[in-house]
């Protein structure tokens, strides 16, 4: 027959309620008893049913992740981080994928997440999306990852010298004439886009420096995508001599698309992109790298704390974590 709590109580000559107390790290148990309990439990071989253990503390053991997509190197590294801390902790993530063939993302409606996870964790969602406000003011805990928003805990990098680096790199090079790759039309509603652009922009003009609109391609943040903008900036007569692509991945497809046409990303036109993908040291790609990973972790670690704490979705201040240039093959001064 199975060992059960009661098994475990009459070894020890406590209560079942004490063995529970002792076995699930809460307080009001005395270091000897809850070191006997621990004992006899692990020579009984009994270990607590997770189900009873969610009843009795009235949670779900659950953490809820909303996120645009999932297969996007991005995305999936960040789930890692998250992963990585709910697994420790014991706990069970609930993967909830709002993306549509339309690109349109669709927050699930706030009153499911009320019975079915204990916190939520929200990446890159905008912060002036109106159902992620419907989430928030259900008063559960929440951390955002990849935006921020006053009162809610967050973990960001700052986009804005994220780009300003990768920019005054190539402006440090002698670049003058600099294309873009960027993800979306300039009113997408990822906030990282428009800070990177801005950091993009606002370097260019500190330098005294033009933006020219026909340097400015669409690559939405995929490697296919990089490839068709960084071929529609070669079309153009005065073509860029270095090229700022908003993702590594982007970057990646603009590298090939310059190869296609006869070019060596270094030699003939310089490019540079931000993340720091697992594939950038493989392809020599000089990058502004994120903690991708941390982020997720990060996170996930501050949504823990409010869980813990009881303290809703009003948590911990929000984190910046720190980006860092890494100079390889693909850039070099202007010819």
């Amino acid at each position: 027959m199975a060992i059960t709590i009661r098994d475990v109580a009459e070894a020890a000559g406590v209560s079942t309620a004490t063995v529970s107390r002792a076995l699930r790290g809460l307080p009001n148990v005395d270091e000897a008893t809850r070191a006997r309990v621990q004992a006899i439990a692990q020579q009984l071989d009994y270990v607590i049913s997770p189900s009873a253990s969610r009843l009795a503390s009235g949670r779900t053991g659950s953490i809820g992740v909303i996120t645009p997509y999932i297969s996007r190197w991005f995305f999936s590294t960040v789930l890692s981080g998250v992963e990585s801390v709910l697994h420790n902790a014991g706990m069970d993530l609930l993967l909830m994928s709002v993306s549509t063939a339309d690109f349109q993302h669709r927050l699930p409606p706030a009153p499911r997440l009320r019975r079915r996870v204990d916190g939520v964790l929200a990446i890159a969602i905008p912060p002036d999306d109106a159902q992620l406000d419907e989430v928030i003011e259900l008063g559960m805990p929440t951390s955002l990852i990849g935006t921020a928003k006053q009162g809610v805990a967050g973990v960001t990098i700052d986009d804005v010298q994220a780009a300003r680096t990768a920019t005054q790199h190539l402006l440090n090079l002698g670049h003058t004439r600099i294309g873009v790759i960027s993800g979306h039309l300039i009113d997408a509603p990822f906030t990282a886009e428009h800070d990177r652009y801005r950091g993009y922009r606002e370097t260019m003009e500190d330098a005294g420096l033009e933006i020219d609109p026909l340097l400015e391609a669409f690559g939405y943040f995929t490697v296919a995508g990089g490839e068709q903008a960084m071929t529609a900036l070669l079309t153009h007569r005065n073509r860029p001599t270095a090229v700022f692509a908003m993702s590594d991945e982007m970057a990646f497809g603009a590298m090939r698309a310059m190869r296609a046409h006869g070019l060596t990303p270094g030699k003939d036109i310089s490019i540079i992109g931000i993340d720091n993908h697992d594939l950038s040291e493989l392809l020599d790609l000089t990058t502004v790298a994120q903690p991708v990973f941390d982020l997720g972790r990060v996170a996930a670690e501050a949504l823990l704390v409010q869980i813990r704490s009881g303290n809703g979705a009003v948590g911990p201040d929000s984190f910046v974590l720190p980006t860092q240039l890494i100079v390889r093959g693909s850039t070099a001064p202007v010819a």
